[in-house]
């Protein structure tokens, strides 16, 4: 006798059997950098009272400074909106010290020709920051870390600008007069460039020239005497040899600005700067920790590389529902690769997809977020050693299935230290391996010649070539050697800068075997043990 097909039925009730599917977990993407409340309007504000004083300390700084003064409003002339902002000020350990409230104008309104016509202002290289770091730490160099406070309104304004009162703080006499501004106050398109010609014309003063490689590093060279000056805005490095003039300098900018001496370097553009028995140390760990925390992956489980060599039969290219947040995270992924060039391929792999991001390339950029957990205390050491630069250039060819463009990376070390990696899509596609690592190479002899130029005015001027690794036999013959065909001639522009500087002695290109090459980390996802072997030997 057969059973009864009810008998053979399992009791066990399955999600799939009852039409029951897998509750989706659902993370927050959002990339806020602090885990405290900041408030986004006056409103919210005026009901905490460090936020209170706060607004009050920036209201007279801006009454003493003679920012504005009170006017009819015009008739025939556009009226800015203001706004105040805010913004907790962390210590190197991550802690709370202070609240900034800050009233900048609506400058999104103005109009080219009215009331701005020139805004650009030229902020410090990361490259130049941890080069300067770098060469002061061989050569026993104190760095001094300076901030200006309300630094914008040093800047003198030379258009007609007119502004609201700001909200909270409006004049009980004449509470419907503007603000005609004669400072340039946060917020206006051209109050960065103010203020940097201000800050620049009193060094030249005092006798500093710009860099002829970077315009925000002012070098001071008299007799045996090497000082030098790094703007990003308002926060500043000063180092050098001579600690006499190095305080006289000092003494002159706090007689001619509103300065606050931060010691020695230590906490730079969120960058922790941590002293160590070899040298320094440079992390961003409280920023990868908040950025975890707030994304909901404090307490994921750690991955062992940024990204799988894993590829499933059929990827989910289902766009997801929340892009902005997406995007979000990924730009503060990038600022985290400052110091993290471990994490620099599979970030940059995020900027490719930001349009429309899809499902599979959140999983990717889940596994990234894991990745740092279990890597959050990793950071960038600096030591002491040569000062003789070495660069590493790789390509993957074709790289990209959707367009077939390849990937080239390249890695420049001073000595020991890492200074400068990049990490980019190929402009045009490829016919070859060969073009492929030709145009890395070009690239990454582009990169070597201004490091040169910024070692020669930090006072380590390079002797001899410096050395770009290359693994491409093929490309290192063309590279040396004017043979040219009908596959080659339309990289020609390529071949013709390099052997150039080969020949002019600026660099030499020398083979290395595919294993050692360190830039084919920045080129392509590895094997977990490929990826560790080379991470260690980015110093990381």
């Amino acid at each position: 006798m057969l059973p009864n097909p009810s008998q053979l039925r399992h009791p066990m009730q399955t999600r799939l059997r009852s039409g029951i599917s897998k509750p989706k977990q659902i993370f927050n993407l959002s990339a806020s950098t602090s885990a405290h409340s900041t408030p986004t309007s006056y409103n919210q504000a005026a009901k905490h009272k460090h936020w209170r004083s706060a607004m009050v300390a920036e209201f007279r700084a801006l009454q003493s400074n003679g920012t504005w003064t009170l006017v009819p409003p015009p008739t025939d002339k556009h009226i800015l909106g203001s706004k105040w902002t805010f913004k907790e000020k962390l210590n190197p350990a991550g802690q709370v010290s202070s609240h900034k409230a800050r009233l900048v104008a609506q400058g999104c309104s103005q109009e080219f020709g009215v009331n701005f016509t020139e805004t650009f202002s030229p902020v410090a290289k990361m490259v130049t920051i941890r080069m300067l770091i770098t060469v002061a730490l061989t050569q026993n160099w104190p760095i001094k870390q300076l901030d200006v406070s309300n630094a914008f309104l040093h800047g003198d304004l030379l258009e007609e600008v007119y502004m609201k009162q700001p909200k909270g703080f409006e004049d009980s006499t004449n509470p419907k007069h503007v603000c005609k501004l004669r400072k340039s106050i946060y917020g206006l398109r051209q109050s960065p460039r103010q203020w940097f010609q201000k800050l620049t014309k009193f060094l030249q003063t005092m006798g500093f020239r710009f860099s002829s490689s970077d315009p925000s590093l002012l070098q001071f060279h008299q007799n045996n005497t090497r000082l030098y000056v790094l703007i990003y805005v308002d926060d500043i490095l000063i180092t050098g040899n001579n600690n006499t003039k190095l305080d006289e300098i000092l003494q002159r900018l706090r007689s001619e600005f509103s300065l606050k001496q931060l010691g020695d370097i230590s906490l730079y553009l969120g960058i922790q700067v941590i002293k160590t028995p070899y040298g320094y140390f440079l992390s961003q760990s409280h920023y990868a920790q908040s950025l975890l925390s707030n994304a909901g992956f404090a307490d994921c489980k750690p991955a062992p590389s940024p990204s799988s060599t894993q590829t499933t039969s059929a990827s989910d290219d289902t766009p997801i529902s929340d892009p902005h947040s997406f995007r979000k995270l990924a730009g503060s992924l990038q600022y985290l690769s400052i110091t993290r060039p471990d994490i620099a391929f599979a970030t940059n792999s995020f900027f490719q997809k930001m349009h429309l991001p899809n499902n599979s390339d959140y999983q990717a950029l889940k596994r990234l977020l894991r990745y740092l957990k279990g890597t959050i205390q990793y950071g960038l050491p600096i030591k002491t050693g040569s000062t003789q630069l070495r660069c590493y250039t790789d390509a993957d060819w074709a790289a990209n299935q959707a367009d077939r463009k390849s990937i080239s990376g390249f890695c420049t070390f001073l000595g020991p230290n890492l200074i400068s990696w990049s990490v980019k899509k190929q402009n045009t596609v490829a016919r070859s391996s060969t073009e492929a690592e030709c145009r890395s190479l070009s690239a990454a002899t582009t990169d070597v010649l201004w490091l040169r130029r910024l070692a020669s005015d930090l006072g380590i001027p390079q002797s001899a070539p410096n050395t770009i690794h290359c693994d491409n036999i093929s490309a290192i013959a063309l590279a040396k050697n004017p043979v040219f065909h009908a596959r080659t001639k339309h990289i020609e522009i390529d071949h013709h800068f390099i052997s150039g500087h080969i020949q002019n002695g600026n660099i030499r290109v020398i083979h290395l075997g595919s294993l050692d090459q360190i830039a084919d980390i920045l080129t392509k996802t590895l094997p977990i043990k490929r990826f560790l072997d080379l991470r260690s030997k980015l110093t990381i």
